[in-house]
């Protein structure tokens, strides 16, 4: 098991790792729209979702992956209504390779964030 981190993506803002990669799977925390010094997006839903979604690449790009290894991911929105935007961001980030998902609705999230994403990918 090896623990992941980069100074490309926010720092843990708590106690656990950017990502964990055992064998040939990497396993990320979620991220929310911080970016690699820390400060929040306090924005709308797709300027969040870009930071989410550059903050993972960054991730997996140090565990040796990438966006287009994601086989799963996990979407916290902390209003459905925003769900048509992240999926116009999702889309383009992702292309044609188009991972497992889940898309959760919850009351709030760290900072107030509009969105968090977590991902499991391969190497």
């Amino acid at each position: 098991m090896k623990y992941i981190h980069t100074d490309k993506a926010p720092a843990a803002i708590g106690p656990y790792s950017q990502a964990i990669k055992i064998g040939n799977m990497i396993f990320t925390s979620g991220q929310i729209a911080l970016n690699a010094k820390g400060e929040f997006l306090d924005k709308d839903i797709k300027a969040q979702t870009k930071q989410v979604l550059e903050n993972l690449s960054e991730v997996l790009k140090e565990a040796e992956s990438s966006m287009q290894k994601v086989i799963k991911t996990t979407i916290f929105l902390s209003n459905m209504d925003d769900f048509a935007a992240v999926n116009e961001i999702y889309a383009k980030v992702f292309g044609e390779h188009k991972p497992a998902r889940s898309t959760v609705a919850v009351k709030t999230l760290p900072k107030n964030a509009l969105i968090e994403i977590e991902a499991i990918a391969s190497v």
